[in-house]
């Protein structure tokens, strides 16, 4: 009997045993993942950052504590804590975890060093009880900025050239420069022809000095004002122009067609004027349509009637 009974003690004890050990191994697998995220280790200089990530995943029931969190601002001399943001979701009864946090490093080398962003430990809590998790420190190395020890010329002195610039490829820039210019001229020649400035071809103008000179003529002057309109369409026709020849005035000149019953007014008119009844006494209103009719042959020969 007392065999059995030892035999019974022994079974009980392995089954306490076994059940401590499986609370145990429980507890230690509360997180079911832990991940340090970082960049390169090496390649940094005075003033860069360093972004660090943090993934975690519990159990259910499982709570980060806030606190156990490296506290923004300044760990040491040379090591700052910029940014610490985290986030937080359920997942199947337990949460994931994101820790970001921005480092930035003020350290000036003398030569390349290795450096470290110091360790620290996460806490969660589950049903009272509490666990750790440390996140292990980080080594990374820095370099200076400038050389050391400074060269010097022959003259003591020693200044580093700044390195030239690339040019840029201006050809297509200088096509363009050209085809504006080119185009701005074309247009003042088109203007300066438009208005008959170009002293090679008088046809353009034969009109505004026509109007020139009817500008200071009174009534008294009528037979120079006449020999003016007649003088301007001899010179664009290129021969004299009668009044039975106007069919041949605007093949010629078919733009003119538009004031068709003013030239024959003017031809019929000036024919009377000159050789017919030489009691017909002019009216001051036949100058001003003398004006008129110049002024729109004016109009036709800058194009803008």
């Amino acid at each position: 009997m007392q065999a059995l009974q030892r035999v019974r003690l022994s079974l009980a004890a392995v089954i306490v045993t076994m059940l401590l050990a499986a609370c145990s191994g429980a507890s230690n697998r509360a997180l079911r993942d832990f991940q340090l995220q970082t960049p390169r280790p090496f390649g940094y200089v005075i003033g860069d950052t360093i972004r660090h990530r943090i993934l975690i995943e519990t159990r259910s029931g499982m709570e980060l504590e806030r606190s156990s969190l490296p506290t923004q601002g300044r760990l040491n001399r040379w090591l700052q804590l910029n940014q610490i943001n985290v986030t937080e979701q359920d997942n199947g009864g337990g949460k994931q975890y994101q820790i970001d946090l921005l480092y930035q490093e003020f350290y000036a080398p003398l030569e390349v060093k290795e450096l470290s962003i110091p360790a620290f430990t996460l806490r969660f809590q589950q049903h009272g009880q509490a666990l750790e998790q440390p996140v292990a420190a980080w080594r990374f190395t820095v370099a200076p900025l400038r050389e050391v020890v400074v060269r010097q010329d022959q003259h003591g002195e020693y200044i580093r050239p700044d390195q030239a610039p690339s040019l840029l490829d201006d050809a297509a820039i200088v096509q363009r420069l050209f085809v504006a210019l080119a185009m701005a001229l074309g247009i003042a020649l088109r203007l300066a022809w438009h208005y008959g400035y170009l002293p090679g071809l008088a046809k353009r103008s034969v009109f505004k000095r026509a109007q020139r000179k009817l500008q200071n003529l009174g009534l008294q002057q009528l037979p120079q004002a006449l020999a003016a309109i007649h003088l301007a369409f001899n010179g664009l026709h290129g021969k004299p122009v009668f009044l039975h020849k106007l069919a041949e005035f605007y093949q010629s000149h078919p733009e003119y067609r538009s004031i068709a019953d003013e030239l024959a007014w003017f031809f019929d008119y000036s024919n009377r004027y000159f050789f017919g009844d030489a009691s017909t006494m002019p009216q001051e209103n036949d100058l001003q349509k003398i004006k008129t009719l110049c002024l729109h042959c004016r109009e036709i020969e800058r194009g803008s009637r």
